[in-house]
């Protein structure tokens, strides 16, 4: 039998690594690539300013990248995750998250994907997690999921560089030519 992982595996991970648990097994994933990384902090960007600082929104979001988040027995990092401020007026003292969040984004990546459309949305879903969203910068792409009853329903699929209005976020419309790295909107001086 598998020694089951424990949170001092994840402090004790190369520092290169993200490490999570999940189902009681450490996983280490290496750092996010130039196009994973290109995509996660521009939607960090273009939804942290509307939302997370209220500046041409309507604001009321902490939007953060890469939280460590403990959810039941497991240890999952989002590339970024979101929480209405209504459930979580102030950010926590502690280093991770217990709160479930109200909104997650998955960057897939090709030694990523498998976890993040398995075992890593079904934690989401056990955790009541009500949005999630995959994007995927090879395909361009994304897709835009919402928990019901237990399971993840499809809203939309998103693709190349249209503008678009996405749940939770849809009161802003969102760029998506600037989350890709070849996109001109990507690369507008």
């Amino acid at each position: 039998m598998t020694k089951r992982a424990t949170y001092d595996d994840v402090l004790n991970a190369p520092e290169n690594k993200v490490a999570e648990i999940l189902d009681g097994e450490l996983f280490l994933s290496p750092r996010p690539g130039p196009s994973h990384g290109l995509a996660a902090s521009s939607l960090g960007m273009a939804i942290g300013g509307p939302f997370h600082h209220g500046h041409g929104g309507p604001g009321g979001w902490w939007i953060l990248d890469e939280p460590e988040l403990h959810l039941a027995d497991h240890v999952v990092v989002p590339d970024l995750a979101g929480w209405r401020r209504a459930r979580m007026p102030s950010l926590p003292a502690d280093a991770f998250y217990s709160l479930p969040p109200d909104w997650v984004c998955e960057v897939l990546s090709p030694s990523t994907e498998r976890i993040d459309r398995g075992r890593k949305l079904r934690i989401y879903a056990q955790a009541d997690v009500a949005h999630t969203w995959l994007v995927n910068p090879v395909e361009r792409t994304v897709e835009v999921l919402r928990l019901e009853n237990g399971g993840w329903r499809i809203v939309a699929v998103f693709t190349g560089g249209e503008p678009v209005r996405a749940e939770p976020f849809d009161a802003v419309q969102l760029a998506l030519g600037e989350l890709w790295p070849d996109s001109p909107l990507a690369n507008r001086p």
